[in-house]
């Protein structure tokens, strides 16, 4: 480690983002993908159509379909199509549990006009996408916790030293040279990095705060014990749900859901209902809490609690319980993102386009500035360098040609395979495997250069996005022309970001050709101009 305070941010800095910068990658650029979570749903269901309907025959439906599949069940969850959130029908039921526990649990999506599930395909959807950011995948969930938590706080530290480190880093943001090698990399990961830091410190932050307690057990267990139900009564304080009654088991009629939801839409207004929760449906202890769409950061949305039987107004509590659970409500919310608009949700999804591109940067940064030395070894560049950028290359573009392959997956395995879903995910993992493996074979076997495999893997790149809008119209209605004719700006969202994903693939790799071409004629462009003038090359350079 180099002396110095400031050269010692550098060493951290630069060692502590390339250990988890691959993971990171991956964490950013799912996560990023999350923000439109429910709009990549609705186009790996191409089956379903977005719901309409009109409250009063929602609740109908619901209501008719839960007292089918849990008449005696100890809650019913409604959420109606409000929202962005929540474009279809859906119900939600929880069975009564024994010793303190969770019933069974059921969920389906439901088509309002028969009170039936949509019939539609087994896919994981962007919900898996979005799951991978914070939960990996094939790993236990407290593990994955773990290796997320560990990760994110390297980004932290990455974040702060970066800052410290760069003495002129606001003047840097306006300076950009290129054809510089490692100072064009470094004025790029410099401009990525200020562009949206304060977007970077919330989102890794936030993080940090959303499992925190899985990252600071031992807080819990001093006051609680170690035993686990005694985490389990910290979690029922902690998170309680207004209202909530033990059951009388004394049947009753439910009141009408249409007069308790006209009663919360006098007050908020019309489509204002995010969901419906019924505690002890049928039972003298029945609960109705309406919840509100979320409008702010604070992620606890306010709810309106109505006697179950009677209908009444029994209180409509503020969101905002005490000032620390408002504070770690309001990053989660920030986190999320739930309650974006159109415009806001955009700006979230290009952040995090420009946190996953200022990890890539750094990431390539470091072999390039490690190039010139390597490359003057006797016996080559090191197995640690060769193994780094072989890495860089297979998650940078590796990466998002597996969740092409995701896509493609979603479109080309039958329609009526029961584990589709799961293939989906082993299919984008598989690929991500293969993209890895690729460079350490191209090159330590076929000897093929890191700049060819660049180039292949761009281009793959650029097929995979590029070939998804034409596969989606050879296996389904719901091709771009379709959606452009029935204004389905979902689908249009989709198909025209796929393009623009294979376009933005395609020119990188036609400037890298480009550019790598340029510098192979360079020396030999040189020299003829040395003998021309009949100069010998070192006088040549010295001119």
């Amino acid at each position: 480690m180099k002396s110095g305070f400031r050269q010692s941010m550098a060493w951290v800095h630069t060692w502590g983002g390339l250990s988890v910068g691959w993971i990171l990658f991956f964490v950013f650029l799912t996560g990023t993908l999350g923000y439109f979570d429910t709009e990549i749903d609705r186009w790996m269901k191409p089956e379903m159509q977005l719901d309409n309907t009109p409250m009063a025959q929602s609740l109908d439906a619901a209501q008719q379909r839960l007292q089918e599949k849990a008449p005696g069940a100890a809650r019913w969850f409604i959420n109606p199509p409000t929202n962005r959130d929540t474009p279809n029908l859906r119900i939600f039921w929880e069975l009564p549990g024994t010793d303190g526990n969770r019933g069974i649990t059921g969920s389906e999506i439901l088509d309002p006009d028969t009170s039936q599930p949509i019939s539609a395909r087994s896919t994981g959807g962007g919900q898996v996408l979005y799951r991978m950011h914070y939960a990996l995948h094939y790993l236990p969930i407290t593990t994955a916790y773990w290796i997320v938590g560990i990760c994110s706080m390297f980004m932290l530290i990455a974040i702060i030293t970066g800052v410290i480190i760069h003495k002129k880093i606001f003047k840097d943001f306006f300076t950009f040279r290129s054809h510089k090698g490692s100072r064009s990399w470094l004025d790029m990961h410099n401009v990525l990095s200020v562009i949206a830091l304060p977007f970077h410190v919330m989102i890794t932050y936030s993080g940090l705060i959303f499992l925190a307690f899985t990252y600071m057990p031992l807080i819990v267990a001093s006051s609680y014990g170690t035993e686990r139900d005694a985490q389990r009564q910290f979690f029922n304080e902690l998170f309680a749900e207004a209202h909530r009654t033990e059951p009388a088991n004394i049947a009753a009629p439910l009141a009408s859901l249409h007069n308790i939801v006209q009663q919360a839409e006098d007050q908020w207004g019309s489509g204002q209902i995010r969901y419906i929760s019924i505690y002890n449906p049928g039972d003298a202890n029945a609960r109705v809490n309406i919840g509100r769409i979320v409008t702010s950061p604070l992620r606890s949305t306010p709810e309106m609690v109505f006697d179950g039987v009677s209908g009444e107004l029994l209180s409509a509590p503020s969101s905002q319980g005490s000032a620390p659970v408002a504070v770690r409500e309001t990053f989660i919310g920030l986190h999320e993102g739930l309650f974006a608009n159109t415009t806001l949700r955009w700006l979230y999804f290009f952040s995090g386009l420009l946190g996953t591109a200022m990890i890539a940067t750094g990431m390539v940064l470091w072999i390039v500035k490690r190039q010139p030395a390597q490359l003057k070894k006797p016996n080559g560049p090191d197995v640690g360098y060769r193994l780094v950028e072989s890495l860089n290359l297979g998650t940078i573009v590796g990466l998002p040609i597996a969740i092409a392959a995701y896509f493609w997956a979603n479109r080309l395995l039958p329609v009526d395979y029961a584990a589709r879903a799961d293939w989906e995910v082993h299919i984008l993992f598989l690929t991500w495997l293969a993209l890895l493996l690729y460079p350490f074979i191209s090159s330590f076997i076929f000897k093929y250069s890191l700049k060819r495999n660049w180039l292949t893997l761009l281009g793959m790149a650029t097929f995979a996005y590029g070939a998804l809008p034409v596969i989606n119209a050879l296996t389904t209605e719901r091709h771009l022309a379709n959606s452009i004719a029935n204004r389905d700006w979902v689908y249009i969202g989709m198909e025209t970001s796929f393009i623009a994903t294979a376009l933005l693939f395609g020119v990188t790799a036609y400037l890298l050709n480009k550019k790598w071409k340029a510098q192979i004629a360079t020396p030999v462009i040189e020299k003829k101009r040395a003998a021309q003038f009949n100069l010998h090359p070192q006088q040549q350079e010295a001119n």
